[in-house]
């Protein structure tokens, strides 16, 4: 038996980049994983085959999360599919790089609404059933960017921030009830938003990396499923930074 064998994990951006990383993992060990997108079908269905061939057990969720209704029908789905949640991953996210001089309000409300927004609804939408059963496990994304200057990427930075706080709010609110709530930050990730960034962009972060390269999913899905394991078990509110030792180095 493992932590996860016989749990429902929920993946928000769970069939794509690191949430896909993290949902092959844990369904490997003996998780119930759904997976959630919101609109490449075709590409979940591809990400649901691998993991199903490979013997484990999920099912794919279509929704939007940025409004309080439909994280709440994405919750509703995957529990009746897999059972009730025990542990959620809010992995999905949006990056539009752009000159601070020429943020606009959609813009911004955009990347509002996906990254801090869908991460507060969806903790909302499975956080009662957790309280009344006494136990769940929390794992939020946020980015170096929450932690460092980056003027062309305001609304990204201001969003990652957000989840940081947002994170250890909730962990103190609701540790008596046995529900750990933490939060990982990565640095630049080989994801396909990490190519939202240009090539020239990626070379001068390497560069300014002290490992010298930028990070695999894989490996953040590791520090993912060290903190949702109880191997993590008097961890919470924190949040773990795995950036190659780029988030020391000024700016």
């Amino acid at each position: 038996m493992t932590d996860f064998q016989d749990k429902h994990v929920l993946i928000t951006g769970g069939t794509r980049g690191i949430g896909f990383a993290l949902a092959k993992r844990l369904a490997g060990e003996g998780a119930r994983v759904s997976m959630n997108y919101v609109s490449r079908t075709e590409d979940a269905q591809k990400a649901l085959d691998e993991i199903n061939v490979a013997g484990g057990e999920s099912c794919i969720v279509q929704g939007d999360n940025s409004l309080p209704e439909s994280a709440a029908a994405v919750v509703a789905q995957a529990r009746e599919s897999l059972g009730a949640i025990d542990m959620l991953v809010t992995a999905a996210g949006i990056s539009i790089p752009g000159s601070a001089d020429d943020m606009t309000w959609e813009r911004w409300k955009t990347t509002m609404n996906i990254n801090l927004d869908g991460s507060f609804n969806m903790i909302y939408a499975v956080k009662d059933e957790m309280i009344e059963r006494g136990f769940g496990r929390i794992v939020t994304f946020s980015s170096i960017a929450g932690l460092r200057e980056r003027e062309n990427q305001v609304a990204y930075s201001a969003s990652k921030a957000g989840i940081i706080a947002m994170t250890r709010c909730m962990a103190q609110a609701w540790a008596r009830q046995n529900i750990r709530v933490n939060c990982v930050c990565p640095g630049l990730t080989e994801t396909e938003m990490a190519h939202t960034l240009g090539p020239d962009v990626h070379a001068t972060i390497m560069e300014n990396t002290p490992l010298g390269r930028i990070g695999e999913p894989e490996e953040l899905a590791a520090v993912a499923r060290f903190l949702l394991s109880e191997e993590s078990s008097f961890m919470t509110g924190q949040t773990v930074v795995a950036s190659g030792g780029r988030v020391m180095i000024p700016g």
